[in-house]
C-alpha cells in the first residue's frame, strides 16, 4: 500500500517538545491511530443521526405496549 504525506503546522514550542520526545513516541504512528480513531468516532456519530431519524419516521406505539410485551414475555416462561 503506498501511502501519501500531509503535513499540519504546529506552534514552535510543541515541536520542541514533540522533539524531546521523539525517542519515546512514535509521531507518525500516534497521528495515524487517532486520525483513524476519529473517522470512526465520526462515522459511527453520522450512522446513529440517521438512525435516530428514521426513528422518528415510525409510528408510535399505543400507550401500554412496552408493558403488555414484557408481560407476554414473563408470561410465556
Amino acid at each position: 500500500m503506498t501511502s501519501v504525506v500531509i503535513s499540519i503546522r504546529v506552534p514552535p514550542e510543541l515541536k520542541k517538545e514533540m522533539d524531546e520526545l521523539r525517542g519515546e513516541i512514535n509521531w507518525s504512528e500516534e497521528i495515524r491511530e487517532f486520525i483513524k480513531k476519529r473517522i470512526e468516532e465520526e462515522k459511527k456519530r453520522r450512522a446513529l443521526e440517521r438512525f435516530i431519524e428514521v426513528v422518528k419516521t415510525l409510528p408510535k406505539a399505543p400507550r401500554g405496549t412496552a408493558k403488555n410485551l414484557v408481560r407476554e414475555d414473563r408470561d410465556s416462561h
